[in-house]
């Protein structure tokens, strides 16, 4: 919105398309959103770190997967670097480990509050920027790492007053579309731009996607395969069709009997058309959903055992998740849940005839974190008790 005044015409006043100002209400849930995203993480022994907004291109560009590349703030700086508003914060968080190098004691539990930019179609819960919460465990490689982690995302949901009815996890393996293309005699090389075609069904037409899968020459039987193997649902289906003694269906197995022992169960299902679109994921992958369908994943993560591997270092047994803010805010007025719940703080008002003797009390109680707040009119103090 513009307009004209006397000494010409106004700035802008909306931020750009896909961002959002925080003005006081709003900046309050955003503090009370990320004061949970960090109680959470650190009843979980998690530690926090942070990274820079600005990272060098070729972090993103080497392993993230073609969709989230074209979906960069990319540009050249002044010394002619090429570099990128982080669109997300795990290969931020591999690039710290690689730098801390064998001066860490593994396994690492960190985890991060960022905003993050991509340049995508916006839709409900979908912005250019967002907020992200990361948790990450590096170093463990059994699936009681996922097992945490889902525990984490699942206490959180519990401390805003939603429930597994109005929220499920649905969780695969990556494993399960490999063994699909192997039986199908598919290139390995083919896997990763397989995962980011179909991690798009629940975005566009199947005959879409069973042209993309065409063009990186994947045979037509081959496809009809694949887009089954992407119903299944249940345990007993997957067993029939990539075998008992699959690697895929032990881990899947293993993290469901230890979802049990944390009591979430009733959170999860199996859905192989989870499949996840960044080339790095290699095992579990999961996507946070509400039950009425109305918006996209609210949060999403997985195992990535090689991601370290393709920045120069080892293989190293890694898991996370990412936690948008956007969505969660959808989802609480989707579901008319009420997220915050505001200390109440009294005030005192300038305009009594005793204001220059509590100048003293209202110094001291402030100095010991009362958080008075006081009014400085009639009109202020009808304000703040409506703002209370």
């Amino acid at each position: 919105m513009s307009t004209k005044g006397s000494m010409g015409s106004q700035i802008v006043t909306d931020p750009p398309k896909g961002t959002r100002d925080f003005p006081p209400e709003d900046m309050r849930m955003r503090t009370w959103l990320f004061n949970n995203f960090r109680e959470v993480s650190r009843l979980f022994s998690f530690e926090e770190v942070d990274f820079p907004m600005v990272e060098s291109e070729e972090l993103y560009t080497r392993k993230a997967g073609e969709e989230i590349v074209g979906q960069l703030y990319n540009f050249e700086d002044k010394g002619g670097r090429k570099v990128a508003l982080r669109p997300e914060l795990t290969p931020s968080l591999a690039r710290l480990v690689l730098q801390k190098g064998k001066a860490q004691v593994f396994p690492l539990k960190w985890f991060a509050i960022g905003q993050c930019w991509r340049y995508e179609n916006m839709t409900r819960g979908r912005r250019r920027e967002h907020y992200q919460w990361n948790m990450d465990i590096i170093g463990v490689p059994g699936v009681e790492a996922e097992a945490e982690l889902l525990a984490a995302i699942v206490m959180f949901f519990e401390r805003l007053g939603i429930t597994s009815k109005d929220v499920g996890i649905k969780v695969s393996n990556r494993k399960v579309l490999q063994a699909v293309l192997e039986k199908y005699e598919i290139q390995a090389d083919n896997f990763a731009p397989v995962c980011v075609i179909v991690d798009k069904l629940d975005k566009l037409p199947r005959d879409v996607i069973e042209s993309e899968l065409a063009k990186i020459n994947v045979p037509s039987e081959a496809i009809d395969g694949i887009l089954k193997a992407l119903t299944l649902q249940s345990f007993d289906d997957l067993e029939a069709l990539i075998g008992a003694e699959s690697g895929a269906v032990g881990e899947l197995k293993q993290l469901f009997a230890l979802a049990e022992g944390y009591g979430i169960q009733d959170w999860l299902q199996f859905d192989a058309s989870v499949v996840r679109g960044l080339a790095y994921y290699t095992g579990t992958v999961f996507e946070g959903f509400d039950k009425d369908r109305k918006l996209r994943a609210i949060c999403g993560g997985g195992r990535y055992d090689r991601l370290l591997s393709t920045y120069g270092g080892l293989d190293t047994p890694a898991c996370g998740f990412g936690f948008g803010d956007a969505v969660i805010v959808e989802v609480r007025k989707q579901l008319h849940v009420l997220l915050v719940r505001f200390t109440l703080r009294p005030f005192i008002n300038q305009t009594c005839t005793m204001w220059p003797h509590f100048l003293c009390l209202f110094e001291f109680l402030n100095r010991s974190s009362s958080q008075l707040r006081h009014c400085f009119s009639v009109h202020d103090l009808r304000a703040e008790s409506l703002h209370i």
